[in-house]
């Protein structure tokens, strides 16, 4: 059948398995936005209300589902919106494919409008590939080589088709000199790990007596195995944040998040074990690693790059985190259980959600933001889908949440931007409309662009079988995690013309879209809240007013952030209420408080 290029772009990807495309029109895309309706059958479209919120949804769609994301611009301005969600998806490691317009062919080198030279834009972003159409016989290998490479190397490539070609006829290239014929289909790279690399692993992990295993994102499809790994060696477990999913937190070895956002379990468990298995984990911070010469280390990945990036490994291992575990498991001899190092472990775990409960249950003014994820927790439905954003809302999210088996949970990792948890929620509820979403936002990034991404909910939510859709905005009026940043790294006292941000009633904002608006006030309200949000009959919008001076106490005070913080007080204009609950929080730590006082 004859097609022009545009309809034989999106039959194309099709043809790859891709069937959701995140994407805004215009004339830069306008033979794609009207090839796009005639593919509605098999390519389904989700109209954002800014492209950076499409590249967002494609880095949330493969993260959730594993598949490769796919958002579309337009030229010019269209095609940079798409940037930041783009290099969130390419600092995480997940595959997307961007698609964008450009001025005629005949119009380039012109200075014409919207004409931006885009194969520069975006060759950081999309290094592996980014590339131009210049005729229709080109196309077939260019969105081809798009898919695969960013498939075989979970990265981003991009694919700039000029206005006036995506109208053209589509041609198959000749077979002549000069053309090249490529085909559909992706095979994973062999998993199957150097038998002399494991062997040297299980020597390392073998001779160990207190094992630390630190998990990310790479092992969210091998809970089993790092369990049984974990068992074998009888190992504490700690998690990178975009891990959080990978296994659960009820089981008493695995000590949760590690780094500024993560636990004294986890701290205590690097910095006392004398071996570290690092699996399926880019984690930055080598400051919450043990110490270098403390522990013999062993690492798997699949990317080689990724490999002795944080830490001196001993042996390092090529490969897919749960193929690898597997066959490294019968190597592992099995240690014996009720040792010191695990029950101290667990004792510690144990110990640390007590702590979590007293500090979430200190009273503040009007409410302790730890209590709002404390009391949803134990409230979560089975299955769901959480997300989270940059702020202060990641250190509840991270420490707080105990996740359970099924569940997943995402956030922008590497690039840390602002603005990530209502599109990530966007895309998850796209890709499992079967299943209750749920999003924690401060109101700083709910001001940024979490309001626009609610009208996209508006335009699509009676489609979804299961409405159960919640945006939690951590109402505070202050770009909150910066404001303690300023207080610990810097010893100033909180800025208020950069920090304080406007209150809004966000429920009522909810409400004028269609959805369901909750506002609370008082903490008794809190689980109730929660209860009527996760019953509702459509999406709702809980806008919960919390204290921001309640500190985000970080796993290990070091002696400069004590520092930093006795010098703050002289210019601190809240520091009655700073002092106050940072006293609070520290004494819940050690013994029991006044939850009244």
């Amino acid at each position: 059948m004859a097609m022009n290029v545009s309809e034989f772009v999106w039959k194309r990807l099709h043809e790859w398995g891709l069937h959701r495309v995140f994407g805004y029109p215009g004339d830069g895309v306008g033979g794609l936005d009207v090839a796009l309706e005639k593919a509605k059958d098999f390519m389904q479209y989700v109209q954002v209300r800014h492209e950076e919120m499409a590249a967002f949804m494609a880095s949330a769609h493969a993260k959730f589902t594993g598949e490769v994301g796919l958002c579309y611009a337009t030229s010019g301005p269209g095609a940079i919106h798409l940037l930041n969600g783009l290099y969130d998806a390419k600092m995480d490691h997940v595959p997307v494919v961007a698609i964008v317009g450009q001025q005629a062919r005949t119009a380039l080198g012109a200075h014409y409008q919207q004409e931006v030279d885009l194969q520069s834009l975006f060759k950081d972003v999309a290094a592996d590939f980014v590339a131009q159409g210049t005729v229709p016989a080109q196309v077939r290998h260019l969105i081809d080589r798009a898919v695969r490479i960013a498939a075989a190397r979970r990265t981003v490539t991009c694919v700039i088709l000029p206005n006036d070609l995506q109208e053209l006829d589509y041609e198959d290239p000749p077979l002549k000199h000069g053309t090249t014929h490529t085909g559909v289909g992706y095979a994973n790279a062999a998993k199957i790990a150097d038998e002399g690399a494991l062997r040297a692993a299980a020597s390392v992990l073998n001779a160990g007596k207190k094992v630390a295993m630190l998990v990310g994102a790479g092992t969210l499809n091998a809970t089993d195995e790092v369990i049984a790994v974990a068992e074998r060696l009888q190992a504490g477990v700690a998690k990178a944040l975009l891990g959080k999913a990978a296994v659960p937190d009820d089981l008493p070895f695995v000590t949760g998040s590690l780094g500024l956002l993560g636990t004294e379990p986890s701290w205590d468990l690097m910095q006392e074990c004398d071996t570290l298995l690092m699996v399926g984990s880019a984690f930055p911070y080598s400051e919450f690693l043990p110490k270098p010469g403390n522990a013999r280390g062993v690492q798997i990945d699949l990317d080689p790059a990724m490999l002795s990036l944080r830490y001196p490994m001993e042996v390092n291992v090529v490969g897919d985190s749960a193929t690898v575990l597997k066959a490294l498991l019968p190597m592992l001899e099995q240690k014996p259980a009720g040792e010191s190092w695990r029950a101290g472990i667990e004792k510690n775990v144990a110990a640390w959600w007590k702590v979590l409960e007293e500090r979430a249950m200190q009273a503040a003014d009007p409410i302790n933001p730890q209590r709002i994820f404390w009391e949803l927790s134990p409230r979560l439905p089975e299955n769901c889908i959480m997300t989270g954003d940059s702020g202060s809302v990641a250190n509840w999210y991270a420490r707080d949440i105990k996740i359970r088996r099924g569940m997943k949970g995402s956030l922008s990792g590497g690039l840390a931007s602002l603005g990530a948890a209502t599109p990530y929620a966007m895309a998850a509820k796209m890709a499992f409309p079967e299943r209750t979403v749920i999003g924690f936002i401060g109101d700083g990034a709910m001001q940024m662009n979490g309001l626009n991404v609610m009208i996209t909910v508006a335009k699509y939510w009676k489609e979804w079988p299961n409405p159960k859709f919640i945006i939690m905005v951590l109402n505070n009026q202050d770009l909150n995690q910066v404001t303690w940043e300023e207080r610990v790294q810097l010893g100033e006292g909180k800025t208020l013309s950069t920090q304080s941000i406007p209150d809004m009633a966000y429920h009522s904002y909810a409400e004028l879209l269609g959805l369901k608006g909750i506002v609370v006030r008082e903490p008794d309200q809190i689980g109730p809240a929660w209860d009527q949000a996760l019953n509702a009959d459509r999406p709702v919008v809980l806008n919960i007013y919390a204290d921001p001076n309640v500190p985000p106490l970080p796993p290990h005070i070091t002696l400069k952030n004590a520092k930093n913080f006795l010098t703050m007080m002289g210019s601190e204009p809240e520091l009655g209420s700073v002092l106050k609950n940072t006293a609070k929080e520290v004494l819940a730590s050690v013994i029991p408080g006044d939850k009244k006082s």
